[in-house]
């Protein structure tokens, strides 16, 4: 045995060892500059169009370039599962399995707040079973991986949360507040099993109003703590939403966000009471939290009719900016930050402004694409010296 390892055995201030990959012990006193998670390599396997690809990352800034459709975005798709077990673009699985392959493997290792390396992975079949670990230890329930890994993604396919209906919104809710509470996350896979159990109940013929007076009864319990965890996330947000519009906008509109539920007119009690008549002639739940929703506006006004795709964009990356801020708050680090294809539909200030907010001592590690070689390392370059260039080709990424 090296005197190194010796060492390392003998002293008390080192977490664990390290075997096949697992925790690597960080000796005290080793400098240790980011806390909060940071993944230094990634391994993906059949995922989209990567066949096999293994790579390491700066701590700060990771520019992936290429043309469009060469693979960027699945690389942060990957890097989106590992920590919340699914795919920011679309919930259809079987799309995410490369060309012929039944399965698809992803592992990453994490430098932890703590300063220890872990090592997650996830491994998904097409019989639609998935498996996740940690220290190649599973997960008794996957849900209790969310927030392990914090993260926060601003992507195209966001401009779904204005052009959509409420359930996009509501669903963007939903993931952020899992992160940080999962008080909340528990709550929500309740109502929901509840709501499914009701809507099955509701579509017999005969329909016992006891057992429907019992499901109304546990559905309440559960909406009104949920639905003030929604309106408290709504009013944190908003000073921060408008902040970060104002900077990238020059302070020329004002934004805001307002929640809005079936509980602002009742209790939930009484609201099933209103809506039972309905819900028994359509065989479905009417009403509840599950029609919640979140209404932004420009100017006072609906920013999905009356704003730009400029002014839209912005909406959309100040209201994800204001969730990296909430959650660097409530984690106490900062989560990793995805920016797929930013500069879409933004206008040369706007993306100054933008950059500008990026490059704050604030931020952590980012990932961020684009097609624009050239733009992106000169933007880039300028900022930090922290940073990695990717090329992308047909779902293969070369350092550059």
């Amino acid at each position: 045995m090296s005197r190194q390892n010796y060492e390392i055995l003998c002293n008390p201030a080192i977490f664990e060892l390290t075997l096949r990959g697992c925790a690597v012990p960080i000796p005290a006193g080793t400098p240790c500059t980011r806390l909060m998670p940071t993944l230094e390599k990634i391994l993906i396997s059949d995922f989209r169009n990567i066949a096999l690809q293994e790579l390491e990352f700066s701590p700060k800034i990771n520019c992936i370039s290429g043309d469009n459709g060469s693979g960027k975005t699945n690389l942060l798709e990957a890097i989106h599962c590992l920590s919340m077990t699914k795919c920011f673009t679309s919930t259809v699985e079987k799309y995410n399995f490369r060309y012929g392959a039944r399965s698809y493997t992803l592992s990453g290792t994490y430098l932890m707040e703590s300063g220890i390396r872990s090592r997650f992975s996830l491994q998904s079949e097409e019989s639609g079973e998935k498996k996740l670990r940690r220290e190649d230890k599973p997960y008794a329930r996957i849900s209790e991986h969310l927030g392990v890994l914090p993260i926060v993604t601003v992507s195209p396919s966001d401009v779904s949360m204005v052009s959509e209906g409420g359930e996009e919104r509501r669903r963007f809710a939903n993931a952020v507040l899992s992160q940080l509470d999962r008080g909340y996350l528990s709550d929500m896979q309740q109502y929901n099993r509840l709501l499914q159990q009701r809507n099955r109940l509701l579509k017999q013929q005969t329909v016992d109003a006891g057992v429907l007076d019992a499901f109304d009864a546990s559905l309440s319990r559960l909406a009104a703590p949920i639905s003030a965890r929604r309106r408290e996330f709504a009013s944190e947000l908003l000073p921060a939403v408008r902040s970060y519009y104002s900077r990238l906008s020059g302070g020329v509109e004002e934004v805001s966000l307002e929640y809005v539920s079936d509980l602002d007119r009742m209790s939930a009690e009484e609201l099933f009471a209103a809506s039972r008549e309905k819900d028994l002639a359509l065989h479905y739940t009417c009403a509840g939290i599950q029609r919640d929703d979140f209404l932004f506006t420009l100017d006072g006004h609906p920013i999905r009719r009356c704003g730009s795709q400029g002014q839209q964009k912005s909406f959309l990356v100040s209201l994800k900016f204001a969730q990296y801020e909430l959650m660097s708050a409530r984690c106490g680090f900062a989560p990793l930050l995805l920016l797929d294809d930013l500069f879409d539909k933004l206008d040369t200030r706007r993306v100054a402004n933008l950059l500008e907010m990026v490059a704050s001592s604030d931020f952590g590690q980012i990932f961020l694409t684009d097609s624009n070689k050239t733009r992106i390392s000169g933007i880039v370059d300028a900022l930090t010296s922290e940073r990695d260039y990717f090329e992308c080709s047909g779902g293969a990424f070369t350092r550059i």
